[in-house]
């Protein structure tokens, strides 16, 4: 029977299209784990971890229909070219970068990171860039701090904001031909002397080192300059990379989902089951029960029950699950009350067999292919459940879900501000794994239900 359920499924369109859905919400489920570092998953809502991000940069590829954006540059020690020398007894190490500036925007701030080993006598930093109108910025120059340690280790990031940089841009007033004050460096530093344009051309950044010891050392090097552009989803107000977020939410709302749609659905199969073979006083009072809990509000107890017991994923699971089997409950009753009169079940019954036997055996099978698809038809149900609480500030804040997307965004006011990459590709990734659910659910049912049966293509 699930063999030909199954044949029946792909063989509609409907359902076609709702399992090449699930296969590719399988395959990002897959690429998480595989692909993406599970140290973002468990440091997600940590700022320094995404600290090399921009801050709420859009997709890359949204300059393809607009203007031409600066887009994010990250450079390691790789990415550098070293010179090493030495002037009466100092050793100087040179890192130079080259950046190609071709945008027509500025960056939205720069950094420069570095690590450096040494001992009593610390090191001195000096930052320079050479511009395309040969005009050389000196931008920092100042000595690491001191250690009265043999083997110190230091790292640092200077920033944009640093008060050193902004100091030292102004010894260059002269060479511009209007008011420096009102601009930040990350624009000076990239501007046309004679109007604040982008000064387009080939920029050598250079992170020099004046090492006094023979054990001084720089351990590690870095230059980003931060872009209105990154990534294929883009950053949100942290600097997430929010494709990460997106994929990582995938196996999350499928777990969320398909546990709370099995177990609920589990629940009430079994319930309306007993209720309708056992029937009279049995069924009475199961029902009576049942009209209970289907009468209590959902989502003010949902939302009372996470105040009050916490806004773990696992709870946050059970409550769902709690508050989603009634339905199913009541047709599956109804249809027990017509299957416990077929012949094979009184025969079953004359037989000896037991009720837990002809209830799990001969009925519970009958009922297989309805309840697939009251599982699948349950899916959307269940992760919307969660999305709604994560979107109210009530979901599991440490999991990267969609709901917790959404929440954040909607903090942030990201609809207000134009920052639409932050909610519609997580309002979509909801969307179409419960049009993929519905789709398969309502072919099931089309497939399990004889009167809708007659009239199939």
């Amino acid at each position: 029977m699930q063999k030909k359920l199954l044949i029946d499924l792909l063989r509609s369109r409907r359902g076609f299209i709702g399992i090449s859905i699930i296969v590719f919400l399988l395959l990002v489920s897959a690429i998480a784990p595989l692909f993406i570092p599970i140290k973002s998953y468990i440091l997600w809502n940590d700022p320094d971890y995404w600290i090399n991000n921009p801050k709420t940069a859009a997709p890359f590829w949204t300059n393809i229909f607009g203007s031409k954006e600066f887009e994010h540059i990250s450079l390691k020690k790789n990415d550098a070219k070293i010179v090493s020398e030495s002037s009466d007894g100092i050793k100087i190490v040179n890192y130079e970068f080259k950046i190609n500036m071709q945008s027509g925007s500025f960056p939205d701030d720069f950094m420069f990171l570095y690590t450096a080993k040494y001992g009593n006598i610390p090191p001195v930093l000096q930052i320079d860039i050479n511009r395309p109108d040969n005009n050389n910025f000196t931008v920092y120059y100042s000595s690491l701090p001191s250690s009265s340690n043999i083997n110190t280790t230091f790292s640092d990031r200077i920033f944009s904001t640093n008060k050193n940089v902004k100091e030292a841009m102004f010894q260059y007033q002269s060479l511009f031909k209007y008011p420096i004050a009102n601009y930040e460096p990350q624009v000076l530093l990239f501007s046309d002397t004679d109007k604040p344009s982008v000064l387009k051309g080939t920029y050598q950044i250079s992170e020099k080192f004046f090492l006094f010891d023979n054990s001084s050392i720089v351990d590690d090097i870095g230059l980003i300059l931060g872009g209105k552009v990154f990534g294929i989803m883009g950053t949100d107000d942290l600097r997430r990379d929010l494709i990460v977020g997106i994929i990582w939410g995938t196996p999350i709302a499928l777990f969320i989902g398909l546990t709370v749609a099995i177990f609920s659905i589990s629940i009430g199969l079994i319930y309306g089951v007993i209720a309708g073979y056992r029937g009279k006083r049995t069924d009475e009072t199961m029902m009576r029960i049942n009209d209970i809990f289907y009468a209590l509000p959902t989502l003010p107890l949902l939302i009372l029950l996470s105040i009050t017991f916490g806004r773990s994923i696992f709870l946050i699971i059970g409550f769902l699950m709690f508050f989603s089997w009634m339905g199913t409950a009541k047709i599956i009753r109804s249809i027990a009350l017509q299957i416990r009169n077929f012949q094979y079940v009184e025969a079953a019954k004359l037989m000896g067999q037991s009720d837990l036997k002809v209830i799990f055996k001969h009925i519970i099978p009958q009922l297989l292919p309805l309840t697939f698809a009251s599982v699948a038809i349950s899916v959307p149900g269940a992760i919307l459940g969660e999305a709604a609480l994560s979107f109210i500030g009530l979901g599991d804040p440490s999991l990267p879900t969609w709901g917790q997307l959404l929440h954040d965004a909607n903090t942030a006011d990201a609809a207000p501000r134009g920052i639409w990459w932050w909610i519609v590709p997580p309002g979509m990734m909801i969307a179409l794994t419960g049009l993929a659910f519905f789709l398969i659910g309502n072919t099931l049912d089309s497939i399990a239900n004889p009167l809708r049966n007659k009239n199939k293509k």
